[in-house]
Parts: C-alpha cells; structure tokens; sequence
C-alpha cells in the first residue's frame, strides 16, 4: 500500500460515502494481505487485529455490520457464571479477562457494570454451593473492577427485587457482569479497524473466490446497492461469518473442517417500570438460566434456544418463543408480565460447533479455528465476550500463508475509538452541555454511546440547533445522530439506523415505524436520496416492521419463518444463498 493511502487513514475513520467509494476503488486495485469476511464482531476483531499488526486488510460484509447475530444477543460482557458448573474454568478465566479489559481500558465508554441478583430458592445446600461457584468467579478476575458477591437474607433480595414473589426464594446473592449495546460495540470495533488502516465496506457480497494453483488467491466481490463487481487480490482470506460459515465453505470449494449449527436464541424488552428492581435478575429454568437485564429505562428478558433450520438472515421469534419467556420469568414475578406489555422482540442465531474434528482443526474456548485450505481461514462458535480472543487465533492460523513474518496481537493494548479522553469529558458533562444548550443528562447518555467521538458528533449541528433535538416518537435519541450514523458509521439504509446504530426498533412500541419517515430524511440529507428513495425506505422498513409483529403471532418456526421472510430486502441486490 502507498505510504500516502496509509496517512489517509490515519484519522479517526469516516464510514461515509465518500470514504465508500474510495474503498471501493482501492479494493480493486490494491493487493491485501488478509480478506476478511463478514462485519459481526469476530470479523471487525480480526480487521482490527490485523491492522494494528501493521498487515494491509479488507473487511466486507454482505449487508450492515452487526446486521446478524452481533446486534442480537444478550447484549453482556461476562464470564459465563454457568459454565463453572460444566467445569470450563479456563473459558471463565479468559472470559472474565476480556471483561476487565472491556471496562477498564479497550471500551469504558461503552461496556459498564451491572448488579444481578441470583435468587436462592434452596435452603442448606444451595447458598453455599452457588457462593462456591461465585468464589471462583471473583477470584478468577471477576471482582476486579466490580464489586464481589455480596449475600442476602429473604428480606434483602426483595428490597433489592421488590417485584419478586415472596415465595419464589430464601435469599439471594448480588454479583456483577458488564453489559454493552452490541451492535454500536461492532459497528465501533470495525471503525476502529478503519482507523488503523483497514478498508472497512458494507454491502459488499463476496460471491466467488479466486484461486491460484491450489490455493485461495482472493475473493470476487458485488456491491450489492448498484450492482458493480471487482476482484479483491489477498494472501489469506479468513471467513468470519458465523452461521453462514457453512455457505462460505461451500462456495469456496473447500472441504469445511467443521459444521455450524443454528442456534434460536429470543428477547423480549419491557418498560423499566414492569418490573420493580434495582438489579438484573439470572433465573435457573429447566434447559439452561433466563436473565432479566437492566436496559436503559427497559428491561431485556431472555433467552431461549433451539435448532433453527430455515432463513438465515431473519430468523423469525414465535409466539411461543415469547410464551416460554413469559412463563418463566412470571413463575418469579408478583406482578406478572403480558403481552401488552412488551415493548420489542428480537431473534439471534448462534454460531454453534458441529462434528468438529480435532485431528483437522484447533479447538478451544468453544471455538475452531481451522486451515480449511491453502490460503483460507475459518473461525466460528465462541461468545461475544471473548470476540478479541478469537480474532487473534484467526489471525495467528492465517500466519502461514502471509510472506514475512507476523507480530503478535497487541489489541489487548489499543482502546477502541472514543475510549481515550472517556472519562475527562464524563468530569466535563456539564460544561459540555452548556456549551451546546442540552440537559447534562443527555450529554452523558451520549458520551456512552460515542465515548470522545461526541464532539465529531455535536460538530455537525453547528449552525444547525434543529438537530439537537429528540427524534420524534423515539425521544432518547437526538436528530444528530441518525445523520451522523450516515455522515461517520456507515448506515446505508433506514434499517441500520432504527435497528443498529440507534435502537429504536426494540425500544419502542411502534418499533420505529412513527419515526422512520423523519429519519429517512436526515438520513437521506447524507447519502443524497430523492424523494422517491426516502418514501422506498419508509415503505421497506415498515413492512419488516409488519412482517416481525405477524410472525410473532404465529406458533410454529415454519409459518413464523414463511411470514418474515415475505418482507422486501433493503439491499435487494443481495443474493442468498450465493450460488
């Protein structure tokens, strides 16, 4: 790469549509030393550690990043409380690292603790056997930057939980995990990348591989918003694209080293004040545990899981996915939770391990890494909390087809952007706001969603107060930031706004639909769209809109399935699956 492209990105990256097209060209013309693929965190971990290893890389992903399971988990850095009973206690060890790491010097602005209480509902032997397990969890780095587990009477878990059932425990004990908004978490991972240099494109559909001799010399890739096609030259291409790993496979004409399983995993969000609680809430069910996890002013309860076969790309949540969930967590609740009282759904896919063979890949921390051919890589499995980890482990297996030798990771040591100057400006909030004429309150909701990027964020309303005011209909989020979501972090659709780099789609009960068409026009103000473009948006996004709120009505994963995917694709060039 010229030593003038490399200063071009030496800033803080723009995801806008003049970098777009700038990428563009550059993939076509430049020789990569990794192509990665897929925009989920995995894939924006391993742009980003290869980039700060001083490697020339490419990110593309087939539609927005996050769009998949990276916006759609539980939204939590933590160790897996539950894994210690399985015995994993090296995962918890590393897990538990990543969490420190998370909060005190890669992402403070956008990763913070969070009080759960686990209810007792055993006398003698449960309190001491779960202290055991939560022992081992402070002491393996749990209770570094959090607070220990503290341990309650009856009496005290319900001052805590209030809206508990008397009956539903004996006591209970308070530990800490760390929770983040996933989808800004990625969307910030992968403009850090950019920042080091990497070429970062959305909407960018690999649809063949290129080879020489008997290896894998490069992919062939579609823009799929115009339809334009080039050929992207690599040393090494890793598939990072979680469970549509299989298909990538596939399409290479490699023998895959492991298979992927589809895993259905559901979400309900709730008004904060359904649920009378100053802590979350991790509850035991007869499969695996439900957590009920503060969410701004909402509650996230969840999750579920089991085998999903069908569309990949929206997996669709039943009515009975969301009866299970209710029935659960009102087994504990005075006040039961309804229908009416659900606020938004959502439904991930997790990339689980199949039929993995040890002979032929690298197995740990319940993710694989395998060679699958001469010059491709593939990772899957894992969990969001350890997505660093596994993109070393991506990087390291695609050593041995790079020329040169390769420098270790180092993300342990490189702060995602907006975390520098974090915490200076949470002292300075209120300064800050009277420069701008905002409440401090806002100031600091911003500043953990933005980190030191919201003076990026607040230049663009300079000159412009109009957009310093609330969204309509979804006041938590200012006017900027949906311009700003186009201008800087790469949303090329009303979709990626209402459902990734804002959370409106969940968060409200109209789920973005009586907001979607001022939105699109601040958006539209961005990336240039007619009037005719902005009404094709609304109308796109609202019968996704339409689409979930039936499929949820329906009980089986077949009719659920058959209904969401009905609903038009915002990036109708998109070919699933690539033949």
């Amino acid at each position: 790469m010229a030593e003038s492209q490399r200063e071009v990105q030496a800033g803080p990256a723009e995801l806008g549509p003049v970098s777009r097209e700038n990428s563009w060209q550059r993939l076509g013309k430049e020789t990569f030393d990794l192509v990665v693929i897929g925009g989920g965190v995995v894939g924006a971990g391993t742009a980003l550690d290869a980039a700060t290893r001083g490697l020339r890389v490419a990110l593309v992903e087939a539609r927005d990043l996050a769009s998949g399971t990276s916006s759609r988990s539980s939204k939590l850095f933590h160790g897996g409380l539950r894994y210690l009973e399985q015995l994993e206690f090296g995962l918890v060890r590393e897990a538990l690292r990543e969490r420190e790491l998370m909060l005190t010097r890669l992402a403070p602005h956008l990763v913070k603790p969070v009080a759960f209480l686990y209810p007792l509902t055993h006398r003698v032997w449960e309190r001491p056997y779960t202290a055991a397990g939560l022992f081992l969890y402070d002491s393996m780095g749990g209770a570094r930057s959090v607070p220990g587990q503290k341990h309650l009477t009856r009496a005290g878990a319900l001052r805590m939980v209030p809206a508990l059932k008397r009956n539903a425990l004996v006591g209970g004990i308070r530990y800490y995990d760390a929770q983040s908004d996933d989808a800004r978490h990625t969307m910030t991972v992968a403009r850090t990348a950019a920042h080091y240099g990497a070429v970062v494109r959305t909407s960018t559909q690999v649809v063949g591989f290129l080879r020489e001799a008997d290896r894998i010399s490069g992919v062939r890739v579609r823009d799929v918003e115009d339809g334009r096609e080039t050929e992207i030259q690599a040393n090494a291409v890793i598939n990072c694209t979680g469970v549509w790993t299989d298909d990538l496979q596939h399409l290479s004409g490699s023998r895959g080293r492991f298979r992927v399983r589809a895993s259905k995993g559901v979400h309900i969000v709730v008004p904060r004040d359904r649920i009378v609680s100053e802590a979350g809430m991790i509850l035991r069910t007869e499969k695996s545990v439900l957590f009920v996890i503060p969410w701004r002013n909402h509650w996230i309860v969840g999750t579920t899981d089991t085998d999903w076969n069908l569309d990949l790309a929206h997996p669709a949540a039943t009515k009975h996915d969301i009866d299970y969930l209710l029935e659960h967590v009102n087994s504990v609740l005075a006040t039961p939770l309804t229908h009416d009282d659900i606020e938004g759904v959502y439904a991930g896919l997790r990339p689980l391990l199949a039929g993995e063979s040890e002979e032929t890949s690298k197995l740990s921390r319940e993710h694989a890494v395998a060679r699958v051919a001469p010059g491709l890589v593939a990772i899957a499995g894992g969990k969001y909390t350890t997505y660093r980890v596994m993109a070393a482990d991506a990087v390291d297996a695609a050593a041995v087809d790079l020329p040169g030798r390769s420098q270790s990771s180092i993300t342990d040591k490189v702060p995602l952007l907006g975390a520098d100057g974090y915490h200076a400006l949470v002292n300075q909030a209120d300064h800050l706001a009277a420069e701008h004429g905002l409440h401090p309150y806002r100031v600091r909701h911003l500043l953990d969603r933005y980190g030191s990027m919201v003076h990026e964020l607040l230049a663009l309303a300079a000159g412009r107060p109009e957009l310093l005011r609330p969204i309509e209909s979804a006041p938590d989020y200012l006017a900027v930031e949906a311009v700003y979501a186009a201008s800087h972090e790469g949303a090329l659709h009303l979709e990626d706004v209402l459902a990734r780099r804002t959370r409106i789609s969940i968060e409200y009960p109209h789920r973005g639909t009586d907001c979607a068409e001022q939105v699109a026009k601040l958006v539209g103000e961005v990336l240039g769209w007619s009037a005719e473009t902005i009404a094709h948006e609304v109308e796109v996004y609202n019968a996704r809109v339409t689409a979930e709120r039936e499929s949820q009505t329906l009980d089986s994963d077949e009719s659920a399935d058959a209904r969401r995917v009905n609903a038009p694709e915002a990036r109708s060039r998109l070919a699933e699956p690539v033949t």
